[in-house]
């Protein structure tokens, strides 16, 4: 469950955080301007003897290049870095979160009903 909680934390904090842009890097303007939030990722792997292990990374490329002029730390040709946010891929994450939330919530449910049935016969 630790592990979908994080899932749908950095997918939350990307759907968030989609329009924070910034500077491109080395864009002669970008001086006392934030840089662009960075797209994160969670990879999940198995861990020996059971579980899961989230991590959270930076996605790679974090942000791509953008077209919006009106900015005021805009390159020449009016590019700034955007966020690299996939809203399909978000939306998959948090249903890849949602199931694994029910699904654990099964899996907990189940050894509930078995440790009760254990405790049944030895009474």
């Amino acid at each position: 469950m630790v592990a979908a909680s994080r899932r749908l934390e950095v997918s939350a904090s990307n759907i968030a955080n989609l329009e924070s842009n910034g500077p491109l890097p080395g864009a002669p303007n970008a001086g006392g301007y934030p840089a662009a939030y960075a797209a994160q990722r969670v990879d999940q792997v198995d861990v020996a003897g059971g579980g899961t292990l989230a991590t959270v990374t930076t996605a790679s490329p974090g942000t791509v290049a953008g077209y919006d002029p009106t900015a005021p730390y805009a390159d020449k040709n009016g590019m700034v870095a955007v966020p690299n946010v996939d809203l399909v891929n978000e939306t998959l994450q948090q249903i890849t979160a949602r199931e694994d939330f029910q699904l654990n919530a099964k899996v907990i449910r189940v050894e509930t009903e078995m440790m009760k049935a254990l405790l049944d016969i030895k009474v």
